[in-house]
């Protein structure tokens, strides 16, 4: 499998030493609703104390406008009347306008904003982080041609690789019980097939996918546990490294996992 590369310890070419100086990039961060917002606020703050970002928005719905101070990096885009996020049109347009995309989640299962989630994912410029219950949303209103897209980057727990694998017919089956061997070569024939960038657990094995090549780093070794993998931060400091190293997304995602 040469396709295949566990990495055991923190690499000697890891990139955290490329973190500049001076401020630089723009990241949007994205989710929420009237009833959750929490998450996508905590990490803008992680993602301002720890890293150089010229410019850090977070992307909510206007039905939090009033609850929340009026500072010049919350934007508000157009909301459902249950408080959600409403246009596709909008959420495209913010999604090409900086130079990355955290997709927190917390969307609701909104049909409207589902189907405007997609949309905008589906013809996004810039690299596209999802993640949580984004990955969700995106899965449930999902045609092949929204896996064509090569700045989309699936942030995603196992059972919702399985959902997505089913809801393009692939022929190949992801399963809870298969072994590491399995997972990884049907995670390589599967981007082989999609242009999609993967990052999953499997067997405590933390695995970063794109274009075929698969790398594992053992879960023990990040730092993080199987719970808080998903939580969050871990999606920001990926988003992070790539924003400052385009282009390697496989280094750039390892440096991340041993950069607690």
């Amino acid at each position: 499998m040469d396709y295949f590369q566990k990495i055991e310890e923190k690499p000697k070419d890891e990139l955290t030493w490329n973190i500049p100086e001076k401020k630089q990039g723009i990241i949007n961060i994205v989710g929420g609703n009237s009833q959750s917002f929490k998450t996508e606020i905590k990490i803008a703050e992680y993602l301002n104390v720890k890293y150089p970002i010229d410019v850090l928005n977070v992307v909510l719905p206007d039905t939090l406008k009033n609850q929340l101070p009026s500072f010049p990096n919350f934007k508000f885009l157009k909301s459902t009347d249950s408080g959600s996020f409403k246009d596709g049109t909008e959420i495209a347009k913010v999604f090409n306008s900086g130079d990355f995309n955290l997709v927190l989640g917390d969307l609701s299962k909104n049909a409207i904003t589902g189907k405007a989630f997609f949309s905008a994912c589906k013809e996004t410029e810039r690299p596209t982080l999802l993640t949580r219950d984004a990955v969700d949303l995106f899965i449930e209103n999902l045609d092949e041609a929204g896996l064509m897209n090569e700045n989309l980057i699936f942030f995603a727990s196992m059972a919702q690789l399985q959902k997505l694998l089913r809801a393009v017919y692939y022929p190949k089956m992801l399963l809870l019980s298969q072994s590491l061997v399995q997972v990884v070569d049907i995670l390589h024939k599967f981007t082989l097939s999609y242009p999609i960038s993967i990052i999953t657990l499997h067997n405590e094995q933390i695995l970063i996918v794109k274009n075929g090549n698969v790398k594992g780093v053992p879960i023990i070794k990040s730092g993080y546990s199987p719970f808080m993998l998903f939580q969050g931060e871990l999606a920001a400091e990926i988003v992070a490294l790539n924003l400052y190293n385009p282009n390697s997304f496989l280094n750039a995602t390892i440096s991340a996992i041993f950069n607690e």
